[in-house]
């Protein structure tokens, strides 16, 4: 996908102490029958440290610390299994993680959201009316909506079968590719660096793994950048265009992105003179 990024605050000592009054007030919350622990004989209300360790795999010592704000570290992997134990929403488990580690690893979708399932697809149908590209990618690269100038200043990707719907094996195998982008190298070198910081984020995704993959085989480029490890981060761009039409155009470019949906990105086109 175009899109994505994060910080760190490791090792701030406001973290640690917000990280402890947080996970006080979480195993306050949880009472003991909740997860099949008797109710009888407690003068506070909620579950021990000593309980709250045992569910989660860990030292009831080491948990300790940790409510105390002491200078340790959890993994991500300590972070989840206590967003589990705790019956965090993924707001809270997604709050512990960036005190923690300054972002949030494999982000999943927020409860309670507005609208359900695709986001990006109702705002692509909003902008269909746009004479600029508009299209949404998922972090595999998946083309999952588009409008029609999309189809004119790209291609008609509709006429793609489903799994070859992918903006990254477009550019490495498809000859309109070269054609509508004269620096159609230079883009492609930039997504798969793009791709690379993205793909940081979801270590553990088999089908990320599958697509680089096949990408190696369908591409000496590709094979030849993913052994070089370039990185770069997302950013707004401009990309210039081969239309049929209108020559070479120069396009700005955007990407816009909800937290409800952490998988997926809108790209927007428009003008270089836009707001200017």
């Amino acid at each position: 996908m175009e899109a994505l990024t994060g910080g760190s605050v490791s090792g701030d000592g406001w973290s640690r102490q917000e990280l402890a009054r947080f996970l006080r007030s979480r195993r306050a919350r949880v009472t003991p029958g909740q997860v099949g622990f008797p109710e009888g004989g407690r003068r506070t209300k909620g579950l021990r440290r000593e309980e709250v360790a045992v569910l989660a795999g860990l030292s009831p010592t080491w948990y300790t610390y940790l409510e105390q704000g002491r200078d340790i570290r959890p993994s991500i992997q300590v972070l989840d299994s206590l967003a589990r134990v705790l019956d965090l929403s993924e707001d809270e488990r997604r709050y512990m993680h960036t005190l923690v580690h300054g972002q949030v690893t494999n982000p999943q979708p927020l409860e309670g959201q507005t609208w359900s399932g695709d986001v990006m697809g109702p705002l692509v149908s909003l902008m269909s009316a746009s004479a600029y590209p508009v299209y949404a990618t998922d972090v595999h690269c998946d083309l999952t909506a588009w409008n029609d100038a999309a189809a004119e200043w790209y291609d008609d990707w509709g006429s793609y079968t489903p799994e070859h719907r992918n903006m990254l094996r477009w550019l490495l195998v498809s000859p309109k590719a070269k054609e509508r982008l004269p620096d159609w190298e230079r883009v492609t070198c930039d997504v798969i660096a793009r791709w690379r910081s993205e793909l940081a984020r979801w270590p553990h995704d088999e089908r990320l793994t599958a697509k680089i993959a096949e990408f190696s085989q369908l591409s000496p480029l590709f094979a030849g950048l993913w052994r070089r490890h370039e990185v770069q981060e997302h950013r707004s761009l401009t990309r210039r265009f081969r239309h049929p039409r209108l020559g070479l155009q120069t396009l700005r470019m955007a990407l816009m992105i909800t937290p409800d949906e952490p998988l997926v990105g809108l790209v927007i086109h428009f003008p270089m003179h836009a707001g200017e």
